[in-house]
C-alpha cells in the first residue's frame, strides 16, 4: 500500500466518549483525483475525510483517526446524527454521477480492502457499522453508488452482504429502521436498493427488498 501523508486542516475533536464504531465509504464526485485532494485539504472548503484513495491505489492520509473528519454532513444512522464523531471516512476517487460515473478500478478496491481491514483491526466496528454515504444521508447523497462492489468487500470481511433474501412478513419501512436508516428519509428505500439491489432502484417497497433487508438483519445480528 502506497501511503502518502497529505494533511488536511479540516478536522476537530471527536464529540463522543465511546469508540469509533462506523466506517463510511464515499466517492469524491469530482472531475479528477487532483481536484478532490485539493478540495479535501482546502480550509475554505471545510470538508475532509480520514483517507483518500486514488484510482491507482495510492492512499492519502488526510486526518488522524483519533480526530473528527468532516465527511458525513447532515446524517443519521441508528439514531446517531453526529456521524462524524463516531466514524472513519474514506473517499474513493471517482467522477460520480455528475461527471461520468464509472466502475471502481481493481487497484483502488484492492487497497480499500487492505485499508479497511486495518481500520477494523483498530476499532470495534461491527458489520452493521460499515455503510455508504447514501445510507446515512439518503435524501442528499447517492455515493458510493450502484457500481460499488459491496459483496466483494463483504467477502473480504468488511461488512456483510446477503446472498439471497429470507421470507418475512414485516414491512420494509420497519426493517430499514432496524437496520439504521432514518425513518423520516424520503429516499431510504432507494438507498437500500442502490446498495443491495442495484439492478432496480425504484424507491418503492416490494417483497424482494423486504426479504433482502430481513436477510441482512440476520447477518448483522450474528
Amino acid at each position: 500500500m502506497r501511503l502518502l501523508d497529505s494533511p488536511s486542516p479540516n478536522h476537530g475533536e471527536r464529540r463522543h466518549d465511546g469508540p469509533v464504531d462506523m466506517l463510511v465509504l464515499h466517492y469524491t464526485g469530482m472531475e479528477s483525483g487532483e481536484a478532490a485532494l485539493t478540495r479535501l485539504t482546502d480550509p475554505a472548503a471545510a470538508v475532509s475525510a480520514h483517507y483518500l484513495i486514488q484510482e491507482d491505489g495510492t492512499v492519502h492520509r488526510l486526518v488522524p483517526e483519533d480526530r473528527r473528519a468532516w465527511h458525513a454532513g447532515r446524517a443519521f444512522w441508528r439514531g446517531v446524527r453526529d456521524v462524524n464523531s463516531r466514524s472513519i471516512g474514506i473517499e474513493l476517487v471517482n467522477p460520480g454521477h455528475a461527471f461520468g460515473y464509472r466502475s471502481f478500478p481493481e487497484p483502488q478496491i484492492g487497497v480499500l480492502i487492505d485499508l479497511g481491514r486495518e481500520i477494523l483491526g483498530r476499532h470495534p466496528i461491527r458489520p452493521g457499522g460499515v455503510v455508504g454515504h447514501s445510507d446515512i444521508a439518503p435524501d442528499r447523497k447517492t455515493d458510493p453508488g450502484e457500481l460499488f462492489p459491496w459483496a466483494r468487500l463483504a467477502a473480504a470481511g468488511i461488512g456483510v452482504f446477503p446472498a439471497e433474501g429470507v421470507a418475512t412478513d414485516r414491512p420494509l419501512d420497519d426493517l430499514l429502521a432496524e437496520i439504521g436508516y432514518d425513518p423520516d428519509a424520503a429516499d431510504k428505500i432507494a438507498a437500500f436498493q442502490r446498495r443491495f439491489r442495484p439492478s432496480h432502484i425504484a424507491n418503492r417497497a416490494d417483497g424482494d427488498c423486504a426479504a433482502r433487508a430481513a436477510a441482512y438483519l440476520t447477518l448483522i445480528r450474528e
